[in-house]
């Protein structure tokens, strides 16, 4: 009589790892996804770079890419961890798929890292391809502005992936996808994203300054304009960050 024995798992490091690669290869391949997360943005700083649209707002010495860029990574970043997220895992609940995987080895704390490290991977692919665009439109950032912009970005990317679970672990996923791009389009257009608060009235850019959205626009501008971001926009995004990571922690249901 022979007896088998279940081989162990892999590594917990090593199934984040492939849980990661699985998300990020499902958004970039996904046609919708790869709209939103690539091709809506770039034609967003083509479009805000050679037209006349951002000249009330560019400062002086400085061009229009200098300010289109940070706003289309702020939308990156709306795209990638608040809709893209927020579908996928919405979809992923209402078919099961989240209650199968939380019960595998991987885990739930393994599931929420993979995703987690997922919304980076594909948040470097936007900002490489940003850059570059930027670059043949004439952006030439500092190099320290590039390197504080990265925790700017993961600071706004922990605040919008947990807005996103948050959403997607609460309602239905029919209602995640119509609000997340309902959400999407106002928070680009007068949500501080793309076009800076200030062009707003002083009341409701008061109001967008405090948004997730309008904290990370300003937060990126005076990063690329000024080599060094204000820390109330850091704060904002701070709260927004902890606020939604504990909702979706209190809230989150798996099925």
């Amino acid at each position: 009589m022979t007896t088998t024995t279940a081989s162990a798992p892999a590594p917990l490091l090593r199934r984040v790892a492939a849980q990661a690669r699985f998300e990020t290869v499902a958004m970039l391949r996904n046609g919708e996804q790869l709209l939103l997360l690539v091709v809506l943005p770039l034609m967003g700083l083509a479009g805000l770079s050679l037209t006349g649209m951002l000249d009330a707002v560019v400062p002086p010495g400085a061009e229009r890419v200098d300010v289109a860029v940070p706003g289309v990574l702020a939308l990156c970043v709306l795209s990638n961890a608040f809709s893209g997220q927020g579908i996928q895992t919405g979809f992923d609940r209402r078919y099961g798929v989240l209650r199968l995987l939380s019960t595998t080895p991987l885990g739930r704390g393994g599931l929420i890292a993979g995703k987690l490290l997922a919304v980076l991977a594909v948040l470097a692919v936007q900002y490489v391809l940003v850059a570059a665009v930027g670059a043949a439109l004439g952006w030439r950032p500092g190099v320290l502005a590039v390197l504080v912009s990265v925790p700017v970005l993961l600071l706004g990317a922990a605040a919008f992936t947990g807005l996103g679970l948050l959403l997607a672990g609460t309602v239905r996923a029919e209602a995640t996808l119509a609000v997340t791009n309902l959400v999407w389009v106002l928070l680009a257009a007068v949500g501080g994203t793309l076009f800076p608060a200030g062009t707003l009235p002083e009341g409701p850019a008061w109001l967008v300054g405090l948004l997730p959205s309008g904290a990370l626009g300003q937060a990126l501008r005076e990063t690329f304009l000024t080599g060094a971001p204000h820390p109330l926009p850091l704060l904002v995004l701070a709260v927004w960050a902890a606020g939604a990571w504990a909702g979706a922690v209190r809230w989150f249901r798996w099925s």
